[in-house]
């Protein structure tokens, strides 16, 4: 038999050849990054024909890739973070990203809240840090070809450890500021020990009219009895393909919400890998997307139950104008030992105008024979009812639509508990809604 070669694309050579380029340069353990490129490599980025990338077809997404983002000047830095405005009314500790490195200069080591330790990623790679033995909680996270890329090529990051009760958001921040294209690939690890809580903030944005390429990975271990809050605005340029990965690993009696809202990038792709690995545990995953124009917006979920009596809530809501497209994605896996499992997994999305399109694939994957597991999707317009109730009472029509839209939106936002990120979210909403009309 003849043997077989993979062509590759112009994209998959220039990886290859900004693979070679760097890898001398990158600190920390080059044999794990040669393995993870060797993954990738081996089967070139993902295209339709991968049941995974069906609706998201980065091969033929991904046309030319960017030159990876240079560490940027303390002058460059402070500008940009002056100029960002995501949650900029909400008290936080901010950890900052400009053009994806830390800027270790904005942050007061010695004035860090109690119960919160940060190591740069840079400098624990460089030194071989004992934490670094927790990266790629989720292991099967890492036959994602997005997420071997950000193993290949993740130059800078944090890992915080939180001990104890913080009140003070922990707020990620990251700016992408360049003038011209840049490739960035971040890591933050974020280890909440038992019985500790602390939300999270992550945001990401960028300038419209750059095509930007992110690959960030926020990886989390929740140990017992804590409690995370997790909020993750994408608010990137217009013309970002934005790629993005939450791997989470949850300890028993352990809480865990995590949003993800999306108003910015050209296309996103945001993925999420979660394990509840001990008993009695608690994981909710929402998301909000608002598209318009010809934006592409993909939510990817996969929730394995590892234990007795766990419990998980997924609910996304996806609004789209214009010819936009969304795509929803998600798995409950129930292996035959993870008996009392109850799981939920809906999807809903609202299309405002005749050439938007919504791709829904809800999955349950279940071994185990007592359990509660149920999944659904939905896609529709807006009421005519409730659109002429609203009308007759002295609403024009474009109120009409942004009161239902806001009130479909909000189920998912809802359960945000700090009020000022709540209020936040409900302005980017109501910003959206302002910018449509």
């Amino acid at each position: 038999m003849a043997d077989v070669t993979l062509m590759k694309t112009p994209a998959e050579t220039a990886l290859v050849q900004a693979f070679e380029s760097v890898r001398t340069t990158l600190p920390g353990d080059a044999e794990s990054r040669a393995q993870a490129f060797e993954q990738f490599s081996t089967r070139g980025l993902p295209h339709r024909r991968v049941e995974e990338f069906k609706y998201t077809d980065l091969r033929a997404l991904l046309r030319e890739v960017a030159p990876f983002a240079a560490v940027p000047s303390a002058e460059e830095a402070k500008a940009a973070l002056r100029d960002a405005k995501a949650f900029t009314g909400v008290s936080a500790l901010e950890v900052p990203f400009v053009n994806g490195h830390f800027v270790r200069e904005a942050v007061d080591f010695h004035a860090l809240p109690d119960g919160i330790e940060i190591v740069p990623l840079r400098e624990a790679l460089a030194n071989g840090h004992e934490w670094l033995a927790k990266l790629s909680p989720v292991p099967w996270a890492s036959d994602n070809p997005v997420y071997q890329l950000n193993t290949s090529f993740m130059a800078d990051g944090v890992m915080v450890r939180v001990a104890g009760s913080v009140g003070m958001p922990v707020h990620l921040r990251f700016v992408t500021a360049a003038g011209s294209a840049v490739a960035t690939a971040t890591r933050v690890l974020v280890v909440v020990e038992d019985d500790a809580s602390v939300t999270l903030l992550e945001t990401h944005e960028s300038a419209d009219g750059v095509n930007h390429q992110p690959n960030d990975v926020v990886e989390m271990i929740a140990g017992d009895r804590s409690n995370v809050q997790h909020v993750r605005l994408n608010a990137e340029g217009d013309k970002t393909l934005a790629l993005s990965t939450l791997a989470a690993k949850v300890g028993a009696e352990a809480m865990v919400n995590s949003i993800n809202v999306v108003v910015g990038a050209s296309t996103s792709r945001h993925q999420v890998y979660a394990i509840l690995d001990g008993e009695n545990t608690h994981l909710r995953v929402n998301g909000a997307s608002m598209l318009k124009g010809s934006q592409h917006g993909d939510s990817t979920l996969v929730v394995e139950h590892n234990a007795l009596h766990c419990e998980s809530r997924e609910l996304f809501k996806t609004v789209i104008d214009n010819e936009a497209t969304g795509v929803f994605q998600g798995k409950i896996i129930v292996p035959h030992h993870a008996q009392k499992t109850d799981g939920r997994m809906m999807s809903a999305a609202l299309l405002l105008s005749e050439g938007g399109s919504m791709n829904n694939k809800p999955e349950l994957e279940i071994f185990a024979d007592d359990v509660q597991c149920a999944h659904g999707a939905t896609c529709g317009q807006l009421d005519e009812d409730l659109l002429f109730y609203l009308m007759a009472r002295g609403l024009p029509r474009k109120d009409a639509e942004s009161l239902l839209v806001q009130a479909f939106l909000g189920e998912a936002i809802e359960f945000v508990e700090n009020e000022s990120v709540r209020e936040a979210l409900v302005g980017t909403v109501e910003g959206w809604l302002k910018a449509r009309s």
